[in-house]
């Protein structure tokens, strides 16, 4: 990907999904009756929300390209935090959830590490890297909490 436009058009649908999905995990956790996690997706959702916003807010001077689903270029045609979250419902209990969640961030974390590595263009490289660490940030906050819940 060597346009920044078409990374960060790329970087919204991702940031967008992403908040979604959290938003539904931690539905599926108050329904479960877990507050601890179900306040731990929607500061999951939260965070994918402000990375939303500040792809958005890189974008806004930009003309950003309007990509029908079948012109992005994702892995295996589908949005990186998307794939696998068919899964998520009431009757999903805190493990499930958190591994669901880890795989997620693992495979965005992956997407934006191998923009970074296979762009040509400047721009893209440091944005795509800098998504990349917060996606980093997100897995070892979930691998965290992930041992803590073992432990105990």
């Amino acid at each position: 990907m060597n346009e920044v436009e078409r990374f960060l058009a790329h970087a919204i649908a991702l940031e967008r999904e992403a908040a979604r999905r959290y938003e539904e995990l931690a539905a599926a956790m108050r329904t479960e009756g877990n507050g601890e996690l179900a306040g731990f997706f929607a500061k999951m959702a939260h965070y994918s929300r402000l990375h939303l916003a500040e792809a958005q807010l890189r974008g806004g001077f930009r003309t950003l390209p309007v990509l029908a689903p079948h012109e992005f270029e994702w892995p295996d045609a589908i949005a990186p935090e998307t794939a696998d979250w068919a899964g998520v419902d009431a009757l999903m209990d805190g493990a499930a959830a958190l591994q669901l969640a880890l795989e997620s961030e693992l495979r965005g974390h992956a997407y934006y590490a191998a923009v970074a590595a296979t762009s040509r263009d400047p721009e893209t490289v440091r944005l795509a890297r800098e998504f990349a660490a917060e996606e980093a940030q997100h897995v070892v906050d979930l691998r965290r909490l992930i041992a803590a819940r073992a432990a105990s």
